[in-house]
């Protein structure tokens, strides 16, 4: 084999090799624009649950954002919030 073509067939390989379950869905929600169930908690008090039409923003200071699917509108929320992406389609 021709070193040339060994090369990016070896990093082709290792780069697979290392992306895991976890990198791989961290990318899909990253670059995707599917819709995600939210729970957000304020002084452990639960403060919302719902979901997104589709992508959740973050910003530098932790807020969120997105469209509420109950009621079509752009939300914001400052808190604690756990955001569950649905499954890529197959």
């Amino acid at each position: 084999m021709k070193p040339v073509l060994f090369l990016p067939l070896l990093a082709a390989v290792l780069f697979t090799a290392a992306c895991t379950d976890s990198k791989r869905a961290r990318n899909d929600a990253t670059w995707g624009d599917r819709p995600a169930q939210i729970t957000c908690w304020s002084y452990g008090v639960q403060n919302f649950e719902g979901r997104s039409t589709g992508k959740v923003e973050y910003d530098d200071g932790g807020r969120i954002s997105f469209v509420d699917a109950a009621n079509n509108r752009y939300t914001t929320i400052d808190g604690d919030c756990r955001v569950v992406y649905d499954p890529k389609p197959n």
